[in-house]
């Protein structure tokens, strides 16, 4: 087809376009372009091939059309513009011998032929920048060492009847947790009717009970001490002392929490098992034969037969009667029945958490209780304070800040995030890394998604926030060490630090009058927890 020949097939295209636009709009489907191509076919002056390009050229322009209505529908300019230079360049110079309309389509083709081509380098780059910022989210990861999650745990013991997860060292990922470096953390799990066989530690321990009932027995010089424990229950264990447990439960597991400080080497602790057999491995069969037989007064084949008789390993199923059984009797103390049921002497190596008369905070934003060491005397031994927040969902703790003590945090239930303030972890050279540190920022935004079981630390002095998700509330136990002489130091709401400054101190500081210093200070009227951010969306701000 000549030249002049493909112009009047585009004019004519065009015009038919145009013309039956209007007319056409409420046809069932496509009906501008099944017009357009009806005229193709009946141009009696039209060869076969001459047709079957018109139509083509019909499809094209409409396809255009369609694309010209969608960049209107996002907001950009569809008017083609001349881009000198490159690829684009090029192809609009051969436009330039034609006018009006035609010179029109041939720029717009010009440009989504453009568009196109470029629409796949850029996908390629957004994919290659995806994975960088995937890459640089771990390598901020990596840099991050407040947060713990599943995968900063190993097992250490399992079996069909129960576990216990060690996290890994405080230090693992950096040296900034060293003043914690001499703390480890570990999660039981004991199914329901398993027996914790016998066994002792070179740590000193701090046990709380999460969920579940169980009994725990402490070996002491001179008698043996039983609990019954349950929800809330915090147990102290010094180093060395032989212990057993049962779940007592027919079907709820037990978990419990334990932060332990080792005796031997920093950061590191052992597990012995007196009894046992191949499986746990006793520390008896360790013993040379000849001294076994000495100590024991027995031979060498009643011991070999004794001590592989056990191969189940450290968690075993008990029976009813067995669990009844020691569960119901105690020895070694005055008074009967076990703690928290029998004699006051009990009381000084547990404590419950939730039995106190009221909690330390407490609205319909959450609830704070908290154990001190003056109500719990062996919480001294490691100057530390227990506490249990139950943040409501939707809500949020007050931001505050502990002047000596440093929190270790780990989620018992539900989901949220927390936020806190840290000098810079991992500088990076952008104008704001993932971690939210701006350029030449004194401090960066240390943030994280929050669920069961992870774990975040809190160092002195760093301003944090827990916020709970909207779904379920967010309940967390804490553990703060160095809490003698500790202040609290609260940052906004009812109490918070500003309020006490002085009329001058507020005003050089804020460089503001004090009415307004106190104005936004003095705004939220709740103590220590608050309604969370999407639920202060709907308040109306003073």
């Amino acid at each position: 087809m000549s030249a002049k020949s493909k112009l009047s097939t585009l004019i004519l295209i065009l015009s038919l376009v145009f013309l039956y636009a209007g007319c056409l709009a409420f046809a069932k489907q496509d009906p501008e372009l099944k017009q357009c191509t009806h005229q193709c076919r009946v141009q009696q002056q039209y060869d076969e091939k001459q047709k079957e390009e018109c139509v083509r050229t019909c499809e094209e322009y409409h396809r255009e059309k369609k694309d010209r209505e969608s960049l209107k529908e996002v907001g950009q300019d569809p008017d083609v513009e001349f881009h000198p230079g490159g690829e684009l360049s090029e192809c609009q110079s051969r436009c330039v011998g034609l006018a009006g309309e035609v010179r029109q389509l041939c720029l717009f083709r010009c440009q989504q032929k453009w568009r196109r081509d470029y629409a796949s380098r850029w996908e390629e780059e957004g994919k290659k920048q995806s994975k960088e910022d995937a890459e640089d989210e771990g390598e901020e990861e990596k840099h991050n060492p407040y947060v713990f999650e599943d995968k900063h745990f190993s097992t250490a013991i399992k079996t069909g009847k129960g576990r216990v997860d060690l996290l890994t060292k405080f230090t693992h990922n950096s040296d900034i947790l060293r003043g914690i470096e001499n703390y480890r953390l570990a999660l039981l799990v004991a199914s329901p009717k398993s027996f914790v066989v016998p066994n002792h530690f070179d740590a000193n321990a701090i046990f709380v009970v999460t969920q579940g009932r169980g009994t725990l027995t402490l070996i002491h010089e001179d008698k043996r001490e039983s609990f019954n424990i349950e929800t809330g229950d915090i147990i102290h264990v010094r180093a060395g002392t032989p212990l057993y447990l049962i779940n007592r439960d027919d079907n709820e597991k037990l978990f419990i929490v334990k932060l332990l400080q080792p005796i031997n080497q920093p950061d590191h602790y052992e597990v012995f098992y007196g009894a046992g057999g191949a499986k746990p491995e006793s520390f008896y069969e360790t013993f040379s034969t000849e001294i076994l037989e000495a100590a024991l007064k027995t031979s060498r084949d009643k011991l070999e037969r004794f001590f592989d008789k056990q191969g189940k390993g450290p968690f075993l199923e008990a029976s009813k009667e067995q669990i009844e059984a020691m569960s119901s009797h105690e020895e070694g103390s005055k008074g009967g029945g076990l703690w928290p049921f029998g004699s006051e002497s009990k009381s000084k190596s547990a404590f419950n958490l939730f039995r106190k008369r009221e909690p330390s905070h407490c609205n319909r934003y959450g609830q704070l209780f908290e154990v001190e060491e003056d109500e719990f005397k062996r919480l001294k031994d490691f100057d530390l304070r227990v506490s249990y927040a139950n943040i409501t969902k939707g809500c949020m703790s007050a931001p505050f800040y502990n002047s000596r003590a440093i929190k270790i945090a780990i989620v018992v239930k539900g989901e949220g995030y927390f936020e806190m303030v840290s000098p810079p972890v991992s500088p990076k050279s952008s104008q704001e890394d993932s971690g939210g540190r701006k350029s030449g920022s004194r401090y960066q935004k240390i943030s994280s998604r929050l669920r069961s079981d992870t774990v975040f630390v809190v160092p002195a002095g760093h301003p944090f926030v827990t916020v709970a998700s909207r779904k379920n509330n967010l309940e967390i136990l804490c553990f703060e060490v160095n809490i003698e002489n500790n202040v609290r130091y609260l940052l906004a709401g009812e109490g918070n630090y500003v309020q006490r400054f002085e009329k001058e101190a507020k005003e050089l500081a804020f460089k503001s009058k004090e009415e307004e210093v106190d104005r936004i200070f003095g705004n939220q009227d709740e103590e220590f927890f608050f309604p969370g951010p999407r639920q202060q969306r709907g308040r109306d701000y003073e």
